[in-house]
């Protein structure tokens, strides 16, 4: 069906195309989602992610900021980059989620296909298109779910050039992105979510109750208790929690010493890290390395 006669959408649909983990992948998620089965904390891929709302509004957490996203707003996620999506209380909620992976070391393409990944490194990872742009963005989506619903000898590699033009327009038309951060929230929801934000910044760093009441001009009684209200977590739980959803990305993606992950990521020592690590996730470092994260990846086990 014609969504606000401007985007294709089928609940259930699914479409996906080699696994995770392979050089190259698509996983394309038309669904809803509902206050009641968010995530409980901020997780991250392998794999570049996009999130387009197809309903009013809702949140999505980005490395501990928050952005309000409505109807066809473009969320673009880049491997390794915790986040999110909050979801108003009510009725659930469309949108699709675009997961996807490929090779850009294609010669004498190369370059183009960097710099058509860009698109994930800007400081505010949000798309919001009006009039034709919007358009021209969402015909080439739409075009892209018919492809999902057919199937031919060259099925994958239609879908795959599809898609890339999806890309080549947000590349294209960025400089027409009217998206501005705005925050509907309180003065003191979004001091605490300042908070969460410095948190990710700086969780390398020695950060306590005490240091980021200070800085914040805040009680450590009234931000002990707001943050729990406010974020669902203790300051504590969420400082560990951070620091180990960075621990575990850099036991997938690099060859670092487990002992020097430790240190990078402000952990006081390596019996601390261990300790934690088992605690938030039922699993050892080594062991969650050696199973490449399997049914372990941020299944935290948090008990308050």
């Amino acid at each position: 069906m014609l969504i606000d006669d401007l985007v294709l959408y089928e609940k259930h649909h699914l479409t996906e195309i080699n696994k995770k983990g392979d050089p190259f992948y698509y996983f394309f998620d038309y669904d809803e989602r509902s206050y009641n089965i968010n995530m409980e904390f901020q997780h991250f891929h392998q794999f570049y992610e996009l999130c387009i709302l197809l309903d009013q509004s809702a949140d999505h957490l980005i490395e501990g900021d928050i952005y309000d996203i409505h109807f066809c707003d473009i969320v673009a996620l880049k491997p390794s980059v915790l986040h999110k999506t909050q979801y108003p209380q009510g009725s659930p909620k469309k949108r699709l989620i675009i997961n996807f992976l490929f090779s850009v070391e294609v010669t004498g393409l190369s370059p183009d296909l960097k710099t058509l990944l860009s698109i994930f490194d800007k400081p505010i990872p949000v798309y919001r298109f009006e009039g034709k742009y919007k358009i021209q963005v969402f015909e080439t989506l739409n075009e892209i779910f018919r492809l999902t619903k057919t199937k031919t000898p060259i099925s994958t590699l239609l879908i795959h050039n599809k898609f890339i033009e999806f890309l080549s327009k947000i590349y294209v038309y960025q400089e027409h992105n009217v998206y501005v951060v705005h925050s509907s929230s309180d003065n003191l929801t979004g001091k605490i979510y300042s908070i969460t934000s410095y948190i990710h910044e700086h969780y390398k760093e020695n950060l306590s109750l005490d240091f980021l009441a200070k800085r914040f001009y805040i009680s450590t009684y009234y931000l002990s208790h707001q943050f729990k209200k406010i974020i669902g977590f203790t300051l504590n739980h969420y400082i560990q929690m951070t620091r180990i959803c960075n621990a575990q990305q850099l036991l997938l993606s690099t060859d670092m010493k487990i002992t020097d992950i430790s240190d990078s990521c402000g952990f006081s020592s390596f019996s601390q890290f261990n300790r934690t690590f088992n605690k938030y996730c039922s699993i050892c470092p080594s062991r969650f390395r050696a199973n490449k994260g399997a049914k372990a990846m941020l299944s935290f086990t948090v008990s308050e």
